[in-house]
């Protein structure tokens, strides 16, 4: 495989026409090498249009989510170079390397203390100093890193729970895949100053629960 042709591919056949356009994302997506975050026996479906499954058996649903979601999130979130950010579902740490090269600081949560090692392997082996991996329930957030300019949450929720909300700073983003099979919609919450919120769609999509995050989703591999 070109892994370069690939790369290049992948952004200008799924990325750019999911309305992914701004420069900085882009460049950064042409950078940053997915293929290493990708488990060695699915390095295949390192650009391809898909999930890419982390761990067999019980905790079969971790994933990295496709490669064009990851990229609508991360251009939502319209990071700034000095942003704190949070991310609840570490997985292999190929978001949170997105996330710190737009941003000053990321604190990433992963409940699998598997997961949570190889994710901090990966980040080390990026070279990424500024993205520190917490193997800890999301649920809550973390609060002791807190408040944070933007969260996001790498796997779908029934609802967004309101710890990790209050956890945002005024003028602060959080982005989740929310609801329920058939149909789940990855959404934009902004917190405005005092109690005022609000959200927007974005787009349909469907993505494995985020475990202790509402009723198991029924979506398989």
């Amino acid at each position: 495989m070109n892994v370069e042709q690939a790369r290049f591919n992948m952004i200008e056949q799924q990325i750019r026409p999911w309305d992914v356009l701004d420069p900085a994302v882009l460049a950064l997506l042409g950078r940053a090498r997915r293929e290493d975050f990708v488990p060695a026996a699915h390095r295949a479906l390192a650009f391809v249009d898909t999930q890419v499954p982390l761990k067999e058996g019980a905790a079969a649903g971790a994933c990295m989510l496709e490669p064009k979601v990851e990229a609508r999130l991360l251009q939502e979130l319209a990071l700034q170079p000095g942003d704190r950010v949070l991310e609840v579902g570490t997985g292999s740490g190929f978001m949170a390397a997105l996330l710190a090269g737009m941003s000053g600081q990321v604190i990433t949560l992963e409940i699998d203390a598997a997961l949570s090692r190889q994710a901090e392997e990966n980040l080390c082996r990026a070279a990424i100093t500024n993205a520190r991996v917490v193997n800890a329930d999301g649920h809550a957030g973390w609060a002791e890193g807190g408040p944070y300019d933007a969260i996001v949450l790498s796997g779908s929720v029934a609802e967004v729970p309101a710890a990790l909300r209050q956890q945002l700073k005024p003028g602060g983003r959080l982005v989740a895949i929310v609801g329920d099979l058939p149909i789940m919609r990855a959404r934009l919450h902004t917190r405005g100053h005092g109690e005022g919120w609000s959200h927007v769609d974005l787009f349909d999509t469907v993505a494995p629960r985020l475990l202790h995050f509402g009723e198991p989703s029924r979506f398989r591999f």
